[in-house]
């Protein structure tokens, strides 16, 4: 891609721009990206947790390939992970492969990250800390380099018990979603009052607590705070919920659920993935001019 300045100017600078997590639910996500940047419709804030940090980046670099065939062409590369991979430690999905070896100019995924430095969006990608339990909003001011994007995608990205932990910078982090999994906290940190959120659940789903918690708190017993956060995150969750739709009641918020989730967040079917995009890419199609006319209110 040639890096024109004009090229990057952005057009929605009173509205933040949000992705769930969900893992390979972002399959439909991707097809809603495309949308926005089909439509010429570039967010000047992006904020993203786990499968919605490689939403954000990739929006970021508006490469509308990269957005689909991180969730769906992904599954068909070999080294991508699966129970195999879990048993050796690797990982369900080989998180140091994904993020930290396709992105490179000659390799699987390759990430534009001239195009991302370009943009001048702000973008925020949070991870849990597994030490302090705090969640961690990484900035542009955190990334030099492709290597440290990646490293803090793949720390929000790291799935507890099924994917290892992820390290940067002398700290450890697992999946942003232990947080709550929609970052409207930090956009309203930093000053929006204004949200289009993207996300990986039908209308009304409300999460259950965890089914097991004496065996969260034994694999994670070196990391009390860990089991805790994910013993409480369906309340975090389900109250952040709340708090979206009551914004969306006040028209402060535009909230894009799927019409039908048709994969799970750990689907690694090729078909079923390019049809979950394909929902997405249809779903986004009908309602753009919905979107648009949200956006274009003050």
């Amino acid at each position: 891609m040639t890096i024109h300045g004009a090229l990057f100017e952005n057009n929605i600078k009173n509205t933040a721009l949000i992705f769930e997590g969900g893992g390979m639910r972002a399959s439909y996500s991707a097809g809603l990206l495309n949308n926005l940047l089909e439509h010429q419709l570039y967010f000047d804030y992006v904020a993203g947790i786990s499968a919605g940090a490689s939403c954000s980046v990739n929006y970021l670099t508006r490469d509308t390939q990269r957005a689909k065939r991180s969730f769906v062409d992904v599954v068909k590369d070999p080294k991508f992970g699966g129970w195999g991979s879990f048993l050796k430690g690797e990982g369900y999905f080989r998180a140091e492969y994904i993020y930290e070896q396709t992105p490179y100019p000659d390799a699987a995924l390759p990430f534009n990250f001239k195009a991302f430095k370009a943009n001048p969006a702000k973008l925020r990608i949070g991870a849990f800390h597994m030490k302090t339990g705090q969640m961690k909003y990484f900035s542009r001011d955190d990334i030099q380099t492709l290597q440290d994007l990646m490293k803090i995608v793949r720390a929000s990205s790291s799935l507890p018990i099924f994917m290892p932990p992820a390290h940067f910078k002398d700290a450890v982090y697992v999946d942003g979603g232990l947080g709550g999994g929609v970052a409207l906290d930090i956009a309203k940190e930093d000053g929006f009052k204004k949200f289009f959120v993207v996300l990986t659940r039908p209308k009304g789903y409300r999460k259950q607590p965890v089914k097991h918690p004496r065996l969260v708190k034994a694999f994670y017993r070196k990391y009390p705070l860990v089991a805790e956060a994910m013993l409480n995150r369906y309340k975090l969750y389900n109250d952040t919920l709340e708090e979206l739709e009551e914004l969306e009641r006040e028209g402060k918020a535009f909230l894009v659920y799927p019409n039908m989730m048709t994969v799970s967040n750990m689907e690694k079917d090729y078909q079923k993935l390019k049809e979950s995009y394909r929902l997405g890419y249809e779903h986004g199609k009908r309602d753009i001019l919905t979107w648009k006319a949200f956006l274009e209110r003050k």
